[in-house]
């Protein structure tokens, strides 16, 4: 019945073109990525606990309030971060509408819906982040999950950009598929020891004295190599995984995707190799983040490319008049 009563009210508003609904769908990948960037942006100016309570900045007060222990630039800094979960509120639910509207199938339905629902999710782990004083592991679970939801969301807009009246194409042979996902896994894996490294390295989000923040207890330099060496192993996948391609044969889409792909884990290393001989500058944390979502949103356009759905191809009706002749 919930369902019924949400379809009509969607009814209720123009019907997106397919370009419309691909257009939300990137927006909302942007959305997605563009809040982990401010996220690493409160955490280099060390402005974490610039609005110390959650869901209000301040107890009493949801916006920043003038106290003599929080900097303003810090209160402005978190706070606007926060105004940010709004814009990928309204992404999300904006592409729920349009899929809705336009009835389309049941998988991107799914997809869909899934926004809104990380998005909560993503509020409630931040929550969790502030409440523990930006212990590492939260924030380390918080970059995670930006991570997975623009795994998500990369893939609802190749989803969305799909026939829903044709057929699963897979694009190449299944060792090939195993190998690509294989490669996501080294990225997870890496992604994964890139927040170990933020968990033990110099920017904490917060430089208070009175409460300092724990830090992962670990030498950094190892951490550093452990990282490093894994994201290796992730552009080596990705070479033999080009190589398996070049061999068997791949179209347009996959290629160019592929490349997109070598071409930004090679930036994102490059960036890395920066930062570890510049002793880590914040302007540079940002970056890296930016580049880890690149990353991941390209590896999830190229997983989606290799399974497809594609239009059922119909007969000409010269040519069935030719062969009946």
């Amino acid at each position: 019945m919930l369902s019924r009563a949400f379809q009509r009210l969607a009814d209720l508003l123009p019907m997106p073109s397919l370009r419309v609904q691909r257009l939300i769908a990137f927006l909302v990948i942007l959305s997605q990525a563009g809040i982990s960037v401010t996220g690493a942006v409160v955490r280099v100016t060390a402005s974490g606990l610039g609005c110390p309570t959650w869901p209000q900045c301040f107890p009493g007060s949801f916006v920043p309030t003038a106290v003599a222990e929080v900097p303003v630039v810090h209160q402005v800094v978190e706070f606007s971060n926060r105004m940010l979960t709004f814009v990928v509120t309204l992404a999300a639910a904006a592409i729920v509408l349009a899929v809705t509207r336009a009835r389309r199938r049941r998988e991107v339905l799914i997809f869909a819906w899934l926004m809104p629902g990380g998005t909560v999710l993503q509020a409630v782990i931040g929550g969790i982040t502030v409440r523990t004083g930006l212990l590492w592991w939260t924030v380390a679970v918080h970059l995670l999950a930006s991570m997975l939801m623009v795994w998500l969301a990369t893939l609802l807009w190749a989803k969305v950009g799909e026939s829903d009246d044709g057929v699963d194409t897979v694009q190449v042979p299944r060792p090939l598929r195993l190998l690509t996902g294989l490669s996501g896994l080294a990225l997870t894996a890496t992604l994964i020891a890139g927040t170990l490294v933020t968990g033990a390295g110099p920017h904490a989000g917060d430089k208070s004295v009175e409460k300092p923040v724990e830090r992962l207890q670990v030498e950094i330099v190892t951490l550093v190599h452990l990282h490093g060496e894994l994201l290796v192993a992730y552009l080596a996948l990705l070479v033999g995984l080009a190589c398996g391609l070049a061999a068997v044969g791949m179209n347009k889409t996959i290629r160019n995707r592929l490349i997109l792909v070598i071409a930004l884990v090679c930036a994102q290393a490059l960036v890395g190799i920066v930062q570890y001989f510049t002793h880590v500058p914040a302007a540079l944390v940002a970056f890296h983040v930016g580049g880890a979502a690149a990353c991941t949103a390209a590896t999830a356009a190229l997983w989606a490319a290799l399974r497809t759905r594609e239009p059922i191809p119909t007969s000409a009706p010269a040519a069935v008049d030719t062969a009946a002749a």
